[in-house]
């Protein structure tokens, strides 16, 4: 898959589209130097699933849980979509692993009750607990372009 962000005013569609392709997956990793827009992108990609929380980066909190309400479009209410609340688990996970140190942290939290909880992860820096990734985990890099819009490819 590839998606063009021309610019923030595109982002929510772009975010639509990106949603059209989860499928059955459930862990995403997102790759992009920082300032890329991994956070951004992630927080449109849950306010088009319908999340009404404050969307914010868990860089201190290592994870930030999100609810999707059982009305909400991209998951079946107004529009057809093969995406129902019960293929979602209701819950949305999004890690930031920038200040990890060490795996053990990871370990600590408890890390495969989300990866493996078949809720939607996403999770930024995953270059730094790269052997704990499920192998069917994808991989979305986001690269910024020369005249600023951002590619968002999936391996």
């Amino acid at each position: 898959m590839e998606i063009k962000i021309q610019d923030l005013e595109h982002i929510g569609e772009a975010a639509r589209e990106f949603i059209k392709h989860i499928g059955d997956h459930r862990v995403f990793a997102f790759y992009g130097t920082m300032g890329a827009g991994k956070t951004t992108f992630v927080k449109a990609i849950c306010e088009a699933l319908g999340v009404e929380d404050v969307i914010t980066s868990p860089t201190f909190a290592i994870v930030n849980e999100y609810e999707t309400p059982s009305n909400s479009p991209c998951l079946g209410g107004d529009q057809k979509s093969s995406l129902s609340r019960e293929d979602l688990g209701g819950s949305i996970f999004h890690f930031d692993f920038y200040r990890i140190k060490k795996l053990e942290e990871v370990y600590d939290m408890g890390y495969e009750e989300y990866f493996y909880s078949g809720a939607l992860c996403f999770i930024e820096w995953p270059e730094l607990i790269e052997d704990l990734l499920p192998d069917d985990a994808v991989r979305v890099k986001i690269e910024v372009q020369d005249d600023g819009s951002r590619l968002v490819t999936t391996d």
